[in-house]
């Protein structure tokens, strides 16, 4: 008879980043489908990120606003933890949860240095099609 091998999977958590300064940048990209949300410090490592997506939100219902503040809440908890104290906020995309996740920060108690809205804007674009001949 063959030996059974048993594979045991050893996961190795990462031990979690304390932000010295207490200072750090949340970007919150917001798209038609999602909400997704980091926290990195000032170099640009990240220290937490959440997902509508990752709260337990599936399909349609990751593309509300109240999905966003969900995500944005879990995040700034996971933040709380490694010592940010105040935050740079980076806003991009379309989408519904924009402003809830805005919202979500503010209520949050912890203070906003900046806030800015970084959606990519083209300034021209690809070449357009030919005129159309009839």
């Amino acid at each position: 008879m063959a030996k059974k091998e048993m594979k045991i999977n050893k996961t190795v958590k990462k031990a979690t980043r304390i932000v010295t300064a207490g200072s750090g940048r949340i970007y919150v990209s917001t798209t038609f489908n999602n909400t997704i949300v980091t926290i990195t410090n000032e170099k640009g490592d990240a220290i937490a990120w959440s997902s509508a997506g990752n709260v337990g939100f599936k399909g349609t219902r990751k593309a509300t606003p109240f999905a966003a503040t969900q995500a944005v809440e879990e995040t700034l908890k996971k933040a709380r933890e490694s010592g940010v104290s105040s935050l740079e906020v980076y806003i991009k995309g379309p989408g519904v949860g924009r402003d809830a996740a805005l919202r979500a920060i503010r209520s949050s108690g912890i203070s906003i240095s900046m806030i800015a809205d970084i959606t990519p804007i083209p300034h021209n674009g690809p070449r357009q099609k030919k005129r159309r001949r009839v």
